[in-house]
């Protein structure tokens, strides 16, 4: 019994590390109030000043290694340059949370051998393949959702931005103006980030639509690139924009209007999966008697 005890206290630590580094905490709630006024992009996160986790620091001694193996990969640094997280970062949690998934079925295996059980060799070795595996993927994958929210995000205020844009154009706005006076109506991380690349073409001298076309191809937003592309149009060709951003507008809400339905549909189907898995369980309970029965006459 000690032994089995031991061995389901070892795998359900070993879950609850992988569970924890997958889903980070939520923010505290005064955080995430002031998140939209006071965040501005670069000025917190940078590579060289970020201050890293247990994890960040555990592994920094492997950061090198990874990187002469190609990591991350080309879409990994996409989405680390969309959620401001340094790769140096990255890879040293990568590299942490793998050396737990892999340490942890021997370390548990050798108190088992010592309190008397034994599992072999095959199955710890096991063990630590699928959990160092899933403590690399883990971090992957939680940059992957992060990058994806912030994109989703940033489309619903783009939405915004166009209708304003919209409106100060139709008030007799020059191109830039209306950008400057559309950027500084809002809220939010994504008119922060707005907000800041318009500072950074004034403070240039650059037109506005380069600097938000390389904003959208860091994001790896191309509605954000089309948007640049539109605006430069109608900057350096005089053409009549007007029509043009409020038809992407129009475009960017039908888009959200069809992935928020898709994911209520898909949040059905998920709600509908525990009654079935329920009323399964319930068939089996009425059935297993009888047939318990029939089988014990043969």
């Amino acid at each position: 019994m000690t032994t089995f005890l031991l061995f389901g206290l070892g795998t359900g630590v070993g879950l609850w590390l992988l569970v924890v580094g997958w889903l980070p905490p939520p923010p505290r709630l005064a955080t995430a109030i002031d998140a939209p006024y006071g965040r501005t992009r670069h000025a917190e996160v940078d590579a060289e000043t970020a201050a890293p986790g247990w994890a960040g620091r555990w592994g920094r001694p492997a950061v090198r290694l990874l990187r002469r193996l190609g990591l991350p990969t080309a879409s990994t640094r996409r989405d680390l340059a969309t959620v401001d997280k340094p790769v140096d970062i990255h890879l040293a949690e990568q590299a942490t949370a793998t050396v737990f998934g892999v340490l942890v079925p021997p370390v548990f295996a050798t108190l088992l051998s010592l309190g008397g059980g034994s599992f072999g060799f095959t199955t710890p070795m096991l063990a630590s393949l699928v959990l160092g595996v899933a403590g690399f993927a883990a971090p992957e994958l939680s940059v992957r959702s992060e990058a994806a929210k912030h994109r989703a995000a940033f489309r619903d205020a783009l939405s915004s931005f166009l209708d304003l844009v919209v409106i100060s154009l139709a008030a007799g706005s020059g191109v830039d103006q209306a950008l400057d006076e559309a950027a500084s109506v809002g809220s939010g991380p994504a008119y922060a980030e707005l907000r800041y690349a318009l500072t950074e073409a004034r403070l240039a001298r650059v037109p506005p639509w380069d600097i938000l076309a390389v904003l959208g191809q860091r994001l790896a937003l191309p509605e954000l690139q089309q948007l640049a592309a539109s605006v430069g149009m109608a900057g350096s060709e005089g053409a009549r924009v007007r029509s043009s951003l409020r038809s992407r507008a129009t475009a960017l809400r039908d888009r959200q209007l069809t992935d928020a339905e898709g994911e209520a549909n898909a949040a059905t189907e998920r709600m509908s999966l525990p009654i079935v898995a329920l009323f399964a369980g319930f068939l089996i309970f009425l059935g297993y008697p009888a047939l318990a029965a029939v089988l014990g006459g043969l």
